[in-house]
């Protein structure tokens, strides 16, 4: 349920401190495209593939068909994790460095709990 008005408890972010909602449901969608293994899967391929590698690459890793191993490509582009690019008739994939420096971010973002005046009550 989001927020319309300031929260009056005194533990609570202000507005400014707290993610925006529009950045919020970006990152839920990445989040939700790496949470299937298969993706996760390919996008750690394109990592030890050298930061880019051939549609046909994938092929040699999975026991799908070529149009679900086109699915879930199109999966991750869709949520701007990775990039596409031709040539010639190949086409590779790479992954979108700004997308997981963004995630990287948030995941520090939780990581730590930030510094409060108070101390709360056992």
């Amino acid at each position: 349920m989001p927020d319309s008005a300031p929260s009056s408890c005194p533990c609570g972010a202000s507005p400014e401190e707290r993610l925006a909602e529009p950045t919020i449901e970006h990152r839920a969608d990445q989040l939700k495209a790496l949470a299937n293994p298969v993706r996760l899967r390919m996008v750690d391929l394109i990592y030890h593939g050298g930061g880019e590698i051939c549609v046909c690459e994938f092929m040699d890793h999975f026991d799908l068909s070529q149009p679900t191993i086109s699915h879930h490509l199109k999966v991750l582009r869709k949520a701007g994790l990775i990039q596409r690019r031709k040539e010639g008739t190949m086409v590779r994939h790479r992954v979108d460095e700004t997308a997981f420096t963004a995630l990287s971010t948030l995941m520090d973002r939780f990581s730590t709990l930030p510094e409060t005046e108070e101390v709360l009550a056992e």
